[in-house]
């Protein structure tokens, strides 16, 4: 049986785009020195990532246990600050 390795088949979408939304992705594809369709495939991974990784954290904080952690901190022997790491002073 042929295995297909989907990670490199491509889809084939036609966008209908505002013409001054068009004309400001080919300025910046330009100014990138990429295509346009590297462009927009680049710029809706970024949208797709910020996406993914906001639900990847509120999912996170919707199992988080802020007690258990406050006691996880707690338990954590007290050190100084290595120079430079400590907090400025605030005036008063």
């Amino acid at each position: 049986m042929h295995h297909i390795d989907r990670r490199h088949i491509m889809s084939q979408y036609a966008l209908r785009i505002p013409d001054s939304l068009a004309g400001y992705a080919k300025e910046l594809a330009r100014e990138d020195n990429v295509s346009l369709n590297q462009f927009i495939v680049l710029a809706l991974a970024e949208k797709v990532s910020a996406l993914k990784t906001e639900s990847f954290f509120r999912e996170r904080a919707e199992r988080a246990n802020p007690e258990k952690a406050l006691n996880i901190l707690d338990s954590i022997r007290k050190l100084q600050p290595v120079p430079g790491d400590d907090l400025p002073l605030s005036d008063p």
